[in-house]
């Protein structure tokens, strides 16, 4: 696929979680690589590509077992910022740029990582809470809860009608002619196919009435999964809801291809699973890119 984080490049080995069994590598940890993550900001060389680097350089934090790649042992040490000697960079930047087995094992770290931030203590007592399985849980020394890492399921849905136009939207903080499709997140008790229609409904008023999956992206900023769809439109007048979208229209490809190739019209960028979805229904090129 030609987003980020398509899918996963390594074997997470979960069964040396426990005990901290990953640790004892041929080399007898020697051989085990580690990443440097700080929220969403990881080691980098020169900004590029990922630095890599053995446990005993790695500076003190919370540690987390990533998994195993061509037979080498990978793990991430967590700090509240990366070392600026480190050269940290936002993984939401470098991500398309990196190798996709990189890739695979950063978008493992952030996601966990961040999560650690904001989950340090037991929401069952408010004890603080303790690492565990090489990062994977957190349990509570106090009532004993066990507390596993979040992912908020989304939706994100490209649109289109009889004609065969694509319905996109710009959110009001968005200059003028940013575009992307629309998305929203899946509430409790609802389909993954009944939250498309519903977002659609509540952003734009469009009626939607078949759907079909298309892929999924993890999106760890800070804990999303993406869940791409295709959908038909049964209704064709728009109505923004000017709360979180100020302006939205069906694009034509002839449209698309015109107006980003003047710069008129800006599209998600290729990391993103939205660029994908216009990118499927489109079939030709489109240009131009925001970040």
């Amino acid at each position: 696929m030609d987003f980020a984080f398509d899918h996963a490049h390594h074997d997470r080995a979960a069964h040396l979680r426990k005990d901290d069994a990953w640790r004892q590598g041929s080399g007898g940890g020697s051989d085990i690589r580690v990443l440097v993550v700080g929220g969403e900001h990881v080691a980098t060389l020169g900004g590029a590509g990922l630095r890599w680097i053995s446990l005993d350089e790695a500076p003190e934090g919370e540690w987390l077992f990533l998994g195993i790649k061509d037979g080498v042992r990978h793990a991430a040490v967590m700090v509240d910022r990366v070392p600026a000697e480190l050269e940290p960079v936002s993984l939401r930047a470098i991500g398309p740029s990196i190798a996709p087995a990189d890739a695979s094992m950063a978008v493992h770290a952030v996601g966990i990582a961040r999560w650690h931030q904001t989950h340090r203590f037991c929401a069952r007592c408010g004890a603080a809470s303790e690492v565990a399985q090489a990062g994977h849980v957190r349990v509570c020394p106090v009532c004993g809860a066990h507390h596993f890492p979040r992912t908020d399921p989304a939706v994100i849905m490209l649109i289109t009608d009889d004609q065969d136009r694509a319905l996109l939207g710009r959110q009001a903080a968005w200059p003028e002619g940013r575009f992307s499709t629309l998305a929203g997140f899946v509430e409790p008790g609802e389909t993954l196919g009944d939250a498309v229609r519903r977002e659609v409904m509540e952003e734009v008023g469009i009626e939607v009435g078949d759907v079909t999956y298309a892929a999924s992206q993890p999106w760890p900023f800070p804990s999303s999964l993406m869940l791409g769809f295709f959908g038909r439109a049964l209704s064709h007048d728009i109505t923004v809801d000017q709360d979180e979208i100020a302006e939205a229209r069906w694009f034509s490809r002839e449209e698309v291809t015109e107006l980003t190739a003047s710069s008129e019209l800006l599209l998600p960028p290729n990391v993103s699973i939205s660029r994908w979805l216009l990118q499927q229904w489109h079939g030709g090129t489109v240009h131009g890119t925001w970040s």
